[in-house]
């Protein structure tokens, strides 16, 4: 096996760079607005996990984000919500993380920047959790512009579309 084979830059990026985040799906924001809901007047938190924009005939690369990821374990209060980080799993799809405010301010906490280093893009989703109440950050807290894509994504519900029968 050579070892002193060139790497190309665009490898390193892919493996190593800050992944490009093109928006996120409307049924992906809609479902974590509704799950904010009814977790008020707790904090609602998860993850962000994408899938490469190509395979929604997306051209220019990047990701959409299409799943909002539950951490079992998760403690939630009317003022915070914590994550076991050694239980959010390690892999290309996460993107971030999105998270509620009950008092509906649409801005990060020092508490929450301090977890915006993992990630490309966080949410904050403030009460009453309507269409326009949540806002897009990236790792440093800064605002960011989060497109709402209308993609189709799978249905989940195929899933656990199965019968005794088909185990």
């Amino acid at each position: 096996m050579r070892t002193d084979a060139p790497v190309s830059m665009g490898l390193l990026r892919r493996l190593f760079g800050p992944r490009r985040v093109r928006g996120i799906a409307a049924d992906t924001i809609e479902f974590a607005l509704e799950a904010a809901a009814d977790t008020h007047p707790n904090e609602y938190m998860g993850m962000l996990r994408g899938e490469p924009a190509s395979n929604f005939d997306i051209e220019g690369g990047g990701y959409v984000i299409t799943d909002v990821l539950v951490i079992p374990a998760t403690e939630s209060s009317p003022t915070s919500a914590t994550v076991k980080s050694n239980l959010i799993p390690n892999d290309n799809r996460n993107l971030g993380s999105i998270h509620s405010h009950p008092n509906g301010v649409l801005r990060p906490s020092d508490e929450d920047l301090q977890t915006f280093g993992s990630g490309v893009v966080h949410v904050i989703m403030g009460a009453p959790y309507e269409r326009g109440d949540w806002r897009a950050f990236d790792r440093e807290g800064d605002p960011t512009d989060l497109d709402v894509l209308d993609v189709d994504l799978d249905d989940p519900g195929e899933f656990f579309d199965f019968t005794e029968a088909d185990l």
